[in-house]
């Protein structure tokens, strides 16, 4: 019965529009115990139908914000160039990809074209416990309204994060989203498909992971990566570090186009050092050669501080009895 209220309330979610919320007061001072817009406190988990009322109040202060306005155009730009040298190059393997929307149901947005999105798919991980944080909340918020923005159908977006309770993942699925079973450590190949993975503050090694996993010209040109700014980690991190433990970041630097999103006070927790990544096949292609030959899978034996979780290994069998 509390599963059919859920996925009535995420068919609410999805079609109509909330009422107008009006924006916070620059520099109003929050009351003790109330968290901030996007703020890290954590708070109590509610249950599903909660949970969707505070997704549906973050996507519409996203959707209100300068913020979004400017985060979608810096997405769009990306995706745009990215579908024209697609199309140049292999016009009969490309799926569509909307860009624009009309009216739907309620006055919500709907995909202009929802049904060319054929081979688009999107891959998030790493979006953490949005039950009970705010941050959290807003980042699948964000997600959200990129899906619908951009003609992506939900049963086309994978979400994983191991942190993630029973609860949540059953508030994902009245989503409509796939929530993935396993722990893939990034390590997902696109398969000849276009493909957002989006991966706010994710560890360092799941990035390396995905480029490993997609560690050619094709399939790192129809990749695009919403996260961690590569520049930034390159800078932070020691030389040899960089070189030996995340090799795929620092081979990649010269093949990719990043263009960071706007930075705001209201949002600073939530998107700060996050970047759109995408790969123009005229940078990948004018890389030595010699770089995309025999690609070995990373191990990070050696590697502190990694930062993800890793995939549990399977128990050796019991010849015992």
């Amino acid at each position: 019965m509390a599963s059919g209220r859920m996925a009535a309330a995420a068919r609410e979610f999805s079609w109509q529009a909330a009422a107008p919320r009006r924006r916070r007061a620059v520099g109003r001072r929050s009351r003790r115990g109330e968290a901030e817009p996007g703020g890290s406190r954590a708070e109590p988990e509610a249950d599903g139908g909660g949970v969707l009322r505070r997704l549906r109040e973050a996507e519409e202060d996203l959707r209100i914000s300068d913020f979004w306005s400017s985060a979608l155009e810096t997405i769009s730009q990306c995706l745009r160039k990215q579908r024209e040298q697609l199309t140049a190059t292999l016009p009969e393997a490309l799926g569509g990809l909307s860009l624009g929307s009309s009216a739907g149901p309620g006055g919500g947005e709907r995909p202009a074209a929802a049904a060319g999105t054929g081979c688009v798919k999107c891959v998030c991980y790493g979006i953490g416990n949005f039950a009970s944080c705010g941050i959290a909340r807003t980042q699948l918020a964000f997600l959200l309204l990129l899906l619908g923005k951009c003609g992506v159908p939900r049963s086309h977006c994978c979400v994983y994060d191991p942190v993630l309770s029973p609860a949540e993942t059953e508030v994902l699925a009245a989503l409509g989203v796939t929530v993935l079973g396993e722990n893939e450590e990034g390590k997902r190949s696109v398969r000849g498909e276009r493909t957002v993975f989006y991966m706010p503050h994710c560890g360092t090694a799941l990035y390396n992971n995905l480029l490993w996993s997609n560690w050619s010209v094709d399939a790192l040109s129809r990749i695009l990566i919403v996260g961690n700014s590569f520049r930034g980690l390159e800078e932070r991190l020691l030389t040899k570090i960089l070189q030996k433990s995340y090799r795929y970041l620092a081979q990649i630097q010269g093949g990719l186009e990043e263009l960071a999103l706007p930075e705001t006070p209201q949002y600073t927790d939530v998107f700060n050092d996050t970047s759109v990544h995408w790969f123009p096949l005229t940078k990948l292609e004018g890389l030595p050669g010699d770089l995309w030959a025999a690609p070995q899978e990373p191990d990070y034996q050696d590697c502190e501080d990694l930062e993800i979780v890793r995939k549990q290994a399977a128990s050796p069998p019991d010849h015992s009895s």
